[in-house]
């Protein structure tokens, strides 16, 4: 007992020393910093952007406003809120994404626990037979018991800060497994509402070009009609059959794009395409947003996804560099290790067979090749990379931006331009119908301009989706504003 209590007193005075190396230990390696914000007041050179009225929809910019965490609620459709919240429900990718999170979380923990004693019990049972002859005794060999209890206590002694830039690297990866998170949503939820969009679309182009379709063969009955009185050449017969044929051959591929939506669709809500039942979104019902809020780029960075993943790699990279440099000095480690030993049960506790051994060790690099000054080198290449990819997001993120903005500004036109054919189109429909009823124009011509408008609908059709594409384009890339929700609070990033 006396023994024991003596054991725990040098145990003590070296946890003592230790913690007193501790205080006075450093921490090698660069400490990370964040990558300062971008000074520009904008994303594009010119004027800040602006939009056009179309058909009494017109969008606006907000610079410095906020974006809505649920930023497709504002297309105000039940049915495409029902879509977006079942695949954040049931996707996989995002599923994945979660576990991936989990999974380096848990690793931090693990790694938090170099700075803890270590502390470890082992028994051993076994029969032997000495050889007295390997010690150059000439006595007979004899066959006995060993029984072995002990404990060893062992503690790290992080004078460099190895161990401490180790578990920055795995905060670091947290980090980054969070961000990808992030990605992953907001990435899924644009898919989702954008795959919705071209369906509706397509729908949309499909039961417009089946309706042109139409008018076109009543326009082959009467041409046909025309050239069996001899008032029409047969080739004008021939070029509205080609016509009808164009269109007719472009709808399978409008009905594939369809069905290929659906499946994307499903593939996104985490259901097999034959056991999901998808809402019938029609494009009319989508409501186009109009207040567009426009984040400053110096908030950007601190925002989007991708820029906080790279930067977490970035970070992550840094404490390499650490990890690298502390593997050039010297390491320390105390350990301490009480047991007993006997030939049976009963005399496992005997006094005789009691040991012990306690005492610091270290371990010095003399000469390892230029391994360990490579090894260091080669983390500073690494963070070297990790600057230029991070520099390399920013600027393709500051680009998406600008072009999500003049997408918008160039959709508002083209979309007022379709519309101003289309109202040409119906004006001049209008005028041949009271041509046709007063007789002074054919009915085939009447059939030309319905025809004209049914073209002029389905490109009018076309420039509606692209705009409301070009919306999600912009939420996204200005992050979808993930750090505005409830849950988010806590993973918000510093300023």
């Amino acid at each position: 007992m006396h023994r024991l209590a003596w054991f725990g007193r040098v145990c003590a005075g070296w946890l003592a020393l230790s913690l007193l190396m501790l205080g006075s230990a450093c921490t090698v390696g660069p400490d990370f910093s964040r990558p300062p914000a971008p000074t520009p007041s904008g994303y594009l050179r010119d004027a800040q952007p602006s939009t056009v009225a179309a058909q009494g929809q017109e969008q606006r910019f907000l610079p410095g406003s906020e974006v809505s965490p649920y930023w497709w609620r504002l297309f105000q459709s039940a049915p495409l809120d029902a879509l977006v919240d079942q695949a954040i429900a049931h996707n996989m990718t995002l599923q994945g994404a979660e576990a991936s999170l989990r999974r380096s979380q848990d690793t931090l923990m693990a790694g938090y626990g170099v700075f803890y004693p270590q502390l470890d019990a082992h028994f051993g049972a076994g029969r032997e037979r000495s050889a007295p002859i390997q010690q150059g005794q000439s006595t007979p060999g004899s066959v006995f018991n060993v029984l072995t209890l002990s404990g060893t206590i062992s503690y790290t002694l992080d004078v460099f800060g190895g161990e401490r830039r180790t578990v920055e690297g795995l905060q670091a990866q947290v980090d980054q497994q969070q961000w990808l998170m992030q990605a992953a949503y907001l990435t899924l939820t644009a898919n989702v509402v954008n795959t919705a969009i071209a369906r509706a679309a397509y729908t949309a182009q499909i039961e417009a070009t089946q309706q042109l379709i139409e008018l076109q063969k009543q326009q082959l009955q009467s041409t046909q009609a025309q050239v069996r009185s001899g008032t029409a050449p047969y080739s004008s017969s021939l070029s509205v059959q080609s016509l009808i044929a164009s269109n007719e051959a472009s709808l399978p591929a409008l009905k594939q794009k369809v069905s290929q939506a659906e499946h994307l669709l499903a593939t996104l809500e985490g259901a097999m395409p034959s056991q999901l039942f998808l809402p019938d979104i029609p494009l009319s019902g989508l409501s186009l947003p109009k207040d567009l809020p426009v984040s400053l780029p110096s908030m950007l960075v601190r925002q989007r996804p991708d820029i906080l993943a790279a930067e977490a790699q970035l970070h992550q990279a840094s404490a390499d560099i650490g990890v690298a440099t502390a593997a050039m000095f010297p390491s320390f480690s105390l350990t301490g290790t009480y047991g007993t030993a006997g030939a049976s049960a009963g005399s496992l506790f005997a006094g005789a067979g009691r040991f012990w051994s306690v005492g610091p060790s270290m371990d010095i690099p003399v000469f390892q090749g230029g391994r360990l000054w490579y090894g260091r080198q080669a983390a500073i290449d690494a963070y070297q990379q990790a600057a230029a990819n991070y520099r390399q997001v920013v600027l393709a993120s500051f680009a998406q931006v600008a072009d999500a903005l003049k997408a918008l500004e160039f959709d508002a036109q083209a979309v007022q331009k379709q519309a101003e054919a289309q109202a040409t189109a119906q004006e001049a429909l209008r005028l041949l119908q009271a041509n046709y009823r007063a007789g002074l124009v054919t009915y085939l011509e009447l059939l030309a301009a319905d025809v004209q408008l049914h073209q002029v609908n389905i490109a009018y059709l076309q420039a509606l989706a692209q705009r409301h594409q070009d919306t999600v384009g912009l939420f996204v890339a200005l992050g979808g504003g993930w750090w505005n929700r409830p849950d988010a609070a806590a993973q918000r990033p510093a300023p």
